[in-house]
């Protein structure tokens, strides 16, 4: 079991983790501060950058047993509280931060239409 990371660098691992998913784009919509994330103009990510933490779409009964699990995942902030969760990177260990970015880029992917040559069982 991993312990929870201590650094900055720990959220620099998660938001180079974001930037290198397949088709990835950033943008800051919202301001300096804020980036959004998307797949094929869909949202999957959005990271505070001042609060090191990310915001990121689950699994509705998935994000409630994660917010159980580790005190660092709370309901989304000013988004969907049943769609979202918001993640400190300072509470929470890098590998389960990493995973919860593959299941919201996962999500989104599955949510495409097939023309849009993306195909979530192939990434």
């Amino acid at each position: 079991m991993s312990t929870a990371p201590t650094s900055s660098t720990t959220f620099q691992e998660a938001r180079a983790f974001l930037s290198a998913q397949i088709g990835a784009g950033e943008s800051y919509p919202f301001g300096p501060g804020a980036a959004v994330f998307k797949v094929e103009g869909k949202v999957f990510a959005i990271v505070d950058d001042a609060g090191q933490r990310i915001s990121l779409k689950g699994d509705p009964d998935d994000n409630i047993a994660l917010r159980q699990m580790y005190p660092g995942i709370t309901a989304g902030y000013h988004l969907s509280k049943k769609h979202w969760n918001t993640v400190d990177t300072a509470a929470v260990p890098l590998d389960e931060t990493l995973a919860m970015i593959t299941a919201s880029y996962d999500i989104v992917v599955a949510s495409l239409p097939k023309s849009s040559g993306h195909d979530s069982a192939t990434e």
